[in-house]
């Protein structure tokens, strides 16, 4: 197996940077495209446990859309092949002293590289 590919890795880091701008300014729209459109699609939230694509649809369109800035940590991605990889952070948001971490399983598919798990959990302060 070849581990972060260049391009692949390129590819994958493209969308995620994506997928955190779309995150901080609330752009549903992104959101909804990167997860991957399917019931199999599962997001693990601080507060909530997402099964399949509806509901974490049903979720983003009903988040509130202040607070979401956040600072990067640590960004770790790999890829494995040409057609895996996850993508985890360390973050932490303005105004608060706890770390967060936020992990994601990323699969190419027919329409594009998709989040097809993630979880997203907070330590203490």
């Amino acid at each position: 197996m070849q581990i972060n590919l260049p391009e692949v890795l390129a590819d994958v880091s493209e969308q995620f940077e994506r997928y955190e701008q779309a995150l901080t300014s609330n752009d549903v729209a992104v959101l909804d495209e990167l997860f991957w459109n399917s019931p199999h699609t599962l997001r693990y939230g601080a507060t909530e446990n997402l099964y399949g694509y509806g509901a974490i649809q049903a979720f983003r369109g009903a988040r509130p859309a202040q607070g979401l800035a956040r600072e990067v940590l640590k960004t770790v991605i790999t890829t494995y092949g040409q057609d895996f990889a996850t993508a985890n952070i360390e973050f932490r948001r303005e105004g608060s002293p706890r770390t967060g971490r936020q992990s994601q399983t990323w699969l190419r598919t027919p329409e594009g590289w998709r989040v097809v798990a993630a979880h997203v959990s907070l330590l203490a302060a």
